[in-house]
């Protein structure tokens, strides 16, 4: 479109009182020849809206420059429908974090001012991603068990169609096997009511149940999935628009087991799962002659919690421990029903229920490393009570039962080390390899693999802190005890969140629209292939398979899978990668517009480039604080660091600019990435600079990676100011002015 650009100046928030607003407006109107530039006291009021639409309507003013607050605040104002809009952030990066009425202030205002220009010349209106396939708005629910029948249940009554599928021949999973449940108010038991939940199901309208069936096939992406059913030598398609995985857990194989944990020693040492079985079929009974149970133990944490085993917390076991021994006193009052355990840890009210076990008489022992003695025909327990600081030994037992943990049904094995090796992770090295098997569950068509990528012990990898129920493959939505070890009240609500996040998603791509966490955004990657070497690089770092590749090593986008992250962008070495508000280009140029004085003014430049989801929002934080930090900075915010580009490095130290910072998220086990390896991707391409430096003749201090959260603003000032004082250090740069 033919553009005609108006820049607007907030003099509100103190920026007036700081700047030189009419010297800042002849940045727009000498320099860059922009039409309308205009100044308003609250450009954020409804009179300062008013007089943005006004010149829309009324000048034909279809490109927009905002200088005022940030761009992370009032976006809900500044939202005119078919306008190019920059917004350039006067307020928390300068005015709030700098000396008011100052010459470096002033320069770094309008050195802001002159990119936010340039990059609205270079910004085009976003054509929402329409794929040639209907659209799909169904969701696929996978796995039958509590968490999965709830989502399906869920999502039917929000009016979507729903395709349950189930391995099993019968729903319910593992609550089939149980007989009583603990749920708020976590003071009683009360009888499992999965009957009920699965009976509502089999009658929606809205749900097609599969049982015995598995997922042969699942191909596309969001609103374009193609999913084959096998059930019974039979195959059936559905085209599905969102998926939820709730394929469950499986128990711990107690058979790998310590020894001194006497399962398989005596038919009387069983796990918390055949205690379930055991309740479900009948009375509680010694399972070697089944006689009544007077003496019981408990033992908590049966390999979990351990780097041997399980190295984490299985979350319900405690309060299942208590649920069992109260079912063995409400059987047998007289029992003696003792609990070992490590932490007793009852989250939430279950706090309750533990006093309630307490009142029912089983007695609690603390112990960190107890041993099941099975000599003889006897059975008993040796541990060191930590409160009483001595040896107990329980004799005479009945029954002990071992509280085993959860293992997600996604966990990986024997291709573990290569599917991590693939996704760019480090191996962890306490995952003991043969204790989890191969999962075959969702058999996606991705040139990443066959299922979710995983975390260290097998649970669907998701950004936990900010989205817990994505994972790396847009539009399949992890819930319950496959996504993290939980109770039944947790599964339900997680199965009610994932089923809300596939509904959401097929809602915004049906728009052309991204999701997590660039929620709303209508831009996508266009390719211009005719400069494509099929290199692979755009593929084998995009972090969400959103592109696949043919025989030739061409890449097949499939858009409803991107997150506009933009790491391929930075990844591609020929720069055919660009997005209508985002490119190599775009950037380079507002790098460039970027004013560098001459050596002898003893005014260095820093281009920061920084990480919208953390290190952007930081600067703001510390803007919000009043922070002050070095004036010599320029901030340009990135997509993610993983869409750096090499060339922005080249261009910024060619111009003159004497330091690059880039600040992005913390990488590794627990990464903060919002776009998983971004950060890391940047800080590997990185490493290669240096030969761009040494060809420039330039120091390698010049260019450094620093890694930021949102809660660490307090230490960017005095990250910046160092950086600043090592480049006075290292002298300016020789190529200003060339």
């Amino acid at each position: 479109m033919e553009k005609k650009i108006a820049v607007y100046i907030c003099s509100g928030c103190g920026i007036g009182d700081a700047l030189d607003i009419e010297k800042l407006s002849e940045v727009a109107t000498s320099e860059y020849k922009v039409p309308v530039c205009k100044t308003h006291a609250n450009l954020c009021s409804q009179e300062g809206a008013k007089l943005i639409q006004d010149d829309i309507a009324s000048e034909g003013v279809n490109s927009i420059v905002v200088a005022a607050c940030s761009p992370r605040v009032m976006y809900d104002v500044f939202n005119f429908e078919g306008c190019v809009l920059d917004r350039v952030n006067l307020r928390e990066q300068v005015v709030w974090s700098q000396k008011p009425n100052d010459e470096d202030t002033q320069m770094m205002a309008e050195d802001y001012l002159r990119m936010g220009i340039v990059k609205t010349t270079k910004m085009e209106l976003p054509e929402p991603y329409q794929p040639d396939q209907e659209m799909s708005r169904d969701v696929l629910v996978v796995g039958g068990g509590w968490t999965g029948l709830n989502a399906a249940l869920e999502a039917a009554e929000a009016g979507r169609s729903v395709v349950l599928v189930e391995k099993e021949a019968q729903l319910g999973g593992f609550q089939k096997k149980v007989k009583q449940k603990v749920t708020f108010p976590y003071k009683e038991m009360k009888a499992n009511d999965i009957d009920e939940l699965i009976e509502k199901v089999k009658q929606n309208k809205n749900i097609t149940v599969y049982t015995g069936a598995k997922i042969e096939k699942l191909a596309g992406g969001p609103c374009v999935f193609n999913a084959s059913i096998k059930q019974n030598g039979a195959t059936n398609e559905h085209h599905i628009g969102a998926v939820v995985l709730a394929a469950g857990w499986r128990p711990y194989d107690p058979n790998k087991l310590d020894k001194k944990l006497g399962f398989g020693a005596s038919p009387n040492v069983i796990t918390n799962v055949m205690f379930e079985e055991m309740v479900q079929a009948g009375p509680i009974a010694r399972p070697s002659d089944g006689q009544p149970v007077k003496n019981a133990a408990f033992l908590q944490c049966a390999g979990q919690r351990d780097p041997k085993h399980l190295g984490y917390c299985s979350t319900i076991c405690c309060v299942t421990a208590l649920k069992q021994a109260i079912q063995v006193k409400q059987e047998n009052p007289e029992a003696n029903v003792f609990v070992l355990y490590k932490e007793m840890r009852t989250p939430g009210q279950a706090e309750d229920f533990y006093r309630k076990a307490q009142e029912e008489g089983v007695l609690f022992l603390r112990c960190q490393d107890p041993e099941v003695l099975t000599n003889g025909a006897g059975l008993g327990v040796k541990a060191h009570d930590e409160l009483l600081g001595e040896e107990v030994i329980l004799e005479d037992l009945d029954l002990v039962v071992l509280a085993t943990g959860m293992v997600p049904e996604t966990s990986f094995g024997k291709d573990f080390k290569e599917l991590v090796k693939k996704e760019g992770e480090e191996e962890a090295s306490d995952v003991p390899v043969d204790t989890v098997i191969v999962s075959d569950i969702l058999n996606l068509e991705y040139r990443q693999g066959p299922e979710l990528p995983g975390l260290r012990y097998g649970f669907p990898d998701s950004h936990f802190i900010c989205f817990p129920y994505e994972s790396r493959r847009t539009g399949i939505y992890a819930a319950g005890c496959v996504r993290r070890a939980m109770g039944t009240a947790s599964a339900a609500e997680d199965g009610a969140g994932a089923a809300m996040k596939a509904i959401q998603c097929t809602e915004l791509t049906m728009k052309g629209a991204a999701v997590h966490p660039r929620a709303g955004d209508m831009t996508y990657p266009e390719f211009f292939m005719q400069r494509c070497t099929q290199c692979k690089r755009c593929t084998e770092e995009c972090p969400f398979g959103a592109i696949n590749e043919d025989e030739k090593g061409n890449p097949l986008p499939q858009p409803t899978r991107c997150r506009r992250c933009g790491v391929c962008m930075g990844a591609c070495p020929e720069r055919i990668i660009s997005f209508k508000n985002y490119s190599v280009g775009m950037i380079g140029d507002m790098i460039k517009a970027i004013e560098v004085p001459d050596e002898y003014e003893e005014k260095p430049r820093i281009v920061v480039l920084a990480c919208e989801n953390d290190a952007y929002p930081a600067l703001d934080m510390a803007g919000l604080r009043r922070m002050s930090y070095n004036a010599w900075v320029r901030v340009v915010p990135l997509r993610c660091l993983g869409s750096m580009n090499l060339v922005w490095i080249a261009d910024s130290l060619s111009k003159g600019i004497d330091g690059i910072l880039l600040l992005g998220c913390q990488h590794g086990d627990n990464y903060q990435c919002h776009f998983i390896k971004g950060s890391e991707l940047a800080e590997i391409r990185l490493s290669k600079v240096k030969e761009t430096l040494d060809r420039l003749v330039l120091e390698s201090e010049r260019v450094t990676f620093e890694t930021i959260s949102i809660t660490d603003y307090h230490k960017l000032p005095a990250l910046l100011d160092e950086f600043a004082e090592t480049l006075e250090g290292v002298g300016p740069n020789p190529y200003k002015g060339y």
